[in-house]
This record gives C-alpha cells, structure tokens and sequence, in this order.
C-alpha cells in the first residue's frame, strides 16, 4: 500500500503551495483534489501520466474508497486541499476509514486563507500592547458552533479575529460585535479570492458600512472577514515598538545598548 498525502494547497495561488507539497505533487501517481476550492493550476505540478480526479461532486464515502483504491495501486497519493488540511476540512472524517484500512497517511500544511488575506491587505493580526491574541471561528449556519463558542462570546476578548465561511451571513457577525460592544466605526476587513491571481478583491470598511460595501463589490462566496483593532496601524501616528528589537532590551542574541552607550 502507498501512503496518502493531505497536501494544503494554500489559498489559491498555485505558488504558495509549500515546495515539499510540490515534490509530493510532482511523483504523485493519483491526485484527489478540492476542484471546487483550489485552482485547477495547482494539478499541473503532477505527472503526465498522474490519475488526477475532482471531488466537487463526491461524497466523503466516494472519496475515501477512492484514495484506498488509489493507494493500493501508487506509492505516492495525494489529497490536494485549500488553505490547510487541519483547519476547517474533513481530516479527521477522512483518515478514519484509512486507518480503519491500514493506509498509512500523512499531512503537510498550507498557507491559511486568514494569513494571507492579511498579507493581500498588508495587515498584521497581531500588534504589541493591542492585540497578542488571533481567534480562528466562523458563525454558525447549517454546522452550530459548540456551546461557549458563539461569535459574540469571542468578539468580547476584542482581539483580532479571523472569520471564515461566514461571508454570506455578514448580517450577524455584525450584529455578534455589536452585541459583544464593538463600536460602528471599528475597522473590518474582507478579503475575496486572497491570492487568487486576477480574481482577488480586498474590500474596507467598518462595522458600520462593511456590508453595503461588499454588496457593492459584489463579494458573496470564498472571502475571509477579519475585525481586529489592529487593523489600519501602518497610518497611525504612533504604535508601541516591539521590545525584541528595542535598543533597550536584552536577549540572548544582543546585550542591550544604553543611551550613552549609543552616542
């Protein structure tokens, strides 16, 4: 038996791809992948002679005798999926029955759509003295959220957070931070596509207006929603400086430089 390969594709961009999911991709002998969330170009890495199929319209139990019937013809299979395999996907669900079979498997992470729809808006998540905390959620629609994990018990840390599949129901992560004491003019961020080349869109709003402003640019599918208090830092007149690259802090790599010291 071969051994199946979770490959996170990363966001879309076929080149932010991670290389070791290249090489895996590259001397794959059967590819299983998202084709209704990851770019078809990121296939093009696999052999000429590759058995490369799509998933969109296969059901988990389709899926998985698929890859065990793969693995028993290819040394190297891979599950090609977006962003990374361990946040919001079907792993678990998936390496059951391969366990179950004795198909050994492995993961190799991706680049998360959070992360790069920061970088796509030139956004840090995380700021010193503001925010040291990124909430990962999404609000509950067909799938309900766990008890205590409801959008507006964590928007009350007012940390950064990175909200997924939740495009469509816009509506209640506003009324969530509302609830939760965020103000109207609280910066928010909507990335479409992030890195999807030609495709991506970045949108800016508030809480107040960054609905109306999507409906505007017709963003409904495939976008990440950030709220952090972060957001917008590059133009403020002044932030807090990170103490590891402060002339005054001491650490094992550099002795810290008095003011006399300096001059």
């Amino acid at each position: 038996m071969g051994t199946v390969w979770f490959v996170g594709a990363g966001p879309g961009d076929p080149d932010l791809i991670t290389v070791k999911g290249r090489r895996l991709l590259e001397t794959a002998g059967a590819v299983l992948y998202a084709g209704s969330l990851v770019d078809r170009a990121a296939t093009l890495y696999a052999p000429a002679d590759c058995a490369i199929r799509d998933s969109k319209n296969m059901t988990l139990e389709e899926m998985t005798a698929w890859l065990i019937d793969a693995a028993a013809r290819c040394e190297t299979v891979v599950r090609l999926q977006t962003g990374d395999p361990t946040l919001y996907g079907a792993l678990t669900e998936m390496t059951r029955p391969l366990d179950a079979a004795d198909v050994e498997w492995r993961v190799v992470p991706g680049v998360s759509s959070a992360m790069a729809s920061a970088a796509a808006a030139g956004e840090t998540l995380t700021l010193p003295e503001l925010t040291q905390t990124v909430i990962l959620t999404r609000v509950a629609g067909r799938t309900p959220m766990p008890q205590g994990e409801e959008l507006e018990a964590l928007a009350a840390h007012r940390t950064t957070l990175c909200i997924f599949l939740s495009i469509t129901l816009l509506h209640e992560v506003q009324r969530a931070l509302r609830a939760a004491g965020w103000p109207e003019d609280a910066p928010m961020l909507v990335v479409h596509k992030a890195s999807w080349p030609g495709e991506e869109k970045v949108v800016r709003g508030t809480l107040a207006d960054i609905k109306r402003k999507c409906q505007a640019e017709k963003v409904a599918s495939q976008a990440m929603i950030i709220a952090s208090p972060a957001l917008g830092a590059r133009h403020w007149p002044e932030i807090a400086r990170s103490k590891l690259y402060d002339p005054a802090f001491t650490h094992r790599f550099r002795r810290a430089v008095t003011p006399i010291e300096e001059s």
